[in-house]
């Protein structure tokens, strides 16, 4: 009988925390600038220097502790983790090691179907970033002919979370990563922009036969910069393992780390890994303990926004599906959105149609956030509002949408703008008679179609009063008036 195999699957995120400065020193904690320009003796290990905590930095700790349920030790302290690469400019790296800021915690995950997952995390310290190399000028070892090293990273401050080995497949590995992000964006600890490198995530992979309890031999995947990467390296690495042990070379399976070649869809040797003896951790000489007060502690627990769980739970209870609460609580550009249009009492369900559909639509076609759209909330709020009270219809909003979204209407209204335009909707019966008329006689085979019994041709004639008046007839009354035309005697 052939074994089936299990993974056992942990994840160290790397968060660069929202800093307008570097964890111990003054320059500024910014990406996209000149290589090394924002670098300084201090982070640039000169001899002599000295480092000087960023106490926004342990804030937004505290935050990121407190938005995943974690426990604040009060008392916690730094550490030197000593190794030896390019881009780490003092040889080691200021960490925290056996006194960590954070304990405990969980991510849980919702499902589509409304099913959760938890997943645990064990810990969250703070430590600095190291530098960036460049390969060749890209940001690929393979192939490149020589390395640059930027400094402007180092020193950046990192909240470093480390999840329980609670996962078993790079999908949960995903939902995982997402659901955190999400978290520290809502909670304004991180912009999670992994493409910028602000949250990165070394996932540790091993397998056993299903069953067991016995951990296999880890192996770390460094380095991941984007989910869906991270979920095909960690199904790769589970086959790769589980076909080695099938076969007998269970042996070939090493503590070592590994490299994702996105373009070869496989993971290959990087290095052996280390032990954490090699790293040779002792206290941070040139820090004190980091002691927190009752009084800081309560204020950033009073200053916490609505994480996503609430947010997603407060939706559904206005009646919204899961599908659109799902979405309007992914981001917070999205939700701080949303939320202002249900400041002005519209409807909500028709808000939530509105975003999860044409204006999300409108921004993944323009490449845009909801940020950085032209159109306030309180222009769709109006909108809504004019299609409640039967001014326009659904078809002329979605005809003035698109000006709406480049902020046509951001000074004179929506309402101004409507009626300068002429799109206020026909509500005189009279007016919607001559149009029925004029549609009946020009189609006369289809009329006699109708009466003859073939009634599904009412729609035909619904679409043709609505096309002739550009969508601008009030469709219940056009309808009736319709109706009324159509079944009378010839």
């Amino acid at each position: 009988m052939q074994v089936e195999y299990e993974a056992v699957i942990g994840i160290e995120t790397h968060v660069q925390l929202l800093t307008k400065t570097k964890a111990f020193c003054s320059c500024p904690s910014k990406f996209g600038s000149d290589p090394n320009t924002n670098v300084c003796p201090v982070c640039l290990g000169h001899p002599g220097t000295l480092p000087s905590l960023n106490a926004a930095a342990v804030e937004l700790g505290v935050r990121a502790s407190l938005a995943f349920g974690g426990a604040v030790a009060r008392t916690s302290k730094f550490d030197r983790k000593q190794y030896f690469y390019a881009d780490l400019p003092k040889g080691y790296q200021i960490s925290q090691y056996d006194e960590p800021l954070c304990s405990g915690g969980a991510v849980e995950v919702e499902e589509k179907d409304g099913t959760r997952r938890r997943y645990g995390i064990t810990r969250a310290h703070l430590e600095e970033d190291s530098g960036k190399t460049v390969y060749g000028g890209a940001d690929r070892m393979a192939g490149s002919e020589y390395s640059l090293v930027d400094f402007n990273r180092a020193g950046v401050p990192l909240l470093e979370i480390v999840s329980e080995p609670d996962m078993r497949s790079g999908r949960d590995a995903y939902q995982y990563g997402d659901e955190l992000r999400r978290i520290l964006r809502f909670a304004g600890v991180s912009d999670g922009n992994m493409a910028e490198g602000s949250m990165r995530c070394d996932v540790n992979v091993s397998v056993r036969p299903k069953g067991t309890s016995d951990f296999g031999t880890k192996v770390e995947i460094k380095n991941m910069n984007s989910f869906s990467n991270m979920q095909k390296a960690i199904d790769y690495e589970i086959d790769r393992q589980s076909n080695l042990l099938r076969t007998g070379r269970g042996s070939e399976i090493v503590l070592e780390t590994r490299l994702w070649d996105e373009f070869k869809l496989q993971t290959y040797s990087m290095r052996k890994k280390e032990g954490l003896a090699d790293y040779r951790y002792f206290p941070e000489p040139d820090l004190p303990p980091l002691i927190l007060s009752d009084g800081m502690l309560e204020q950033i627990k009073a200053s916490m926004p609505e994480l996503p769980a609430a947010r997603r739970a407060r939706y559904l209870s206005l009646g919204l599906p899961l599908q659109d609460v799902l979405v309007l609580a992914d981001e917070p550009t999205i939700a701080t959105f949303f939320d202002t249009v249900l400041a002005t009492k519209v409807s909500p369900k028709a808000a939530a149609n509105w975003i999860t559909g044409d204006i999300q639509a409108y921004c993944k076609d323009n490449k845009k956030g909801m940020g950085e759209l032209a159109m306030t909330p309180q222009v769709l709020a109006d909108m809504v509002a004019l299609i409640e009270e039967g001014i326009i219809s659904g078809k002329i909003a979605k005809d003035l949408l698109p000006s709406l979204l480049e902020g046509a209407a951001n000074e004179k209204g929506v309402r101004q703008l409507v009626t300068e335009r002429g799109m206020t909707m026909v509500t005189d019966e009279g007016q919607i008679a001559a149009m029925v008329e004029q549609i009946l006689a020009a189609n006369p085979k289809q009329l006699e179609q109708y009466r003859g019994g073939k009634n599904k041709l009412q729609s035909f004639f619904e679409g043709q009063v609505m096309k002739e008046s550009k969508g601008r007839v009030d469709p219940k009354l056009m309808k009736a008036v319709l109706m009324k035309k159509l079944n009378q005697e010839a």
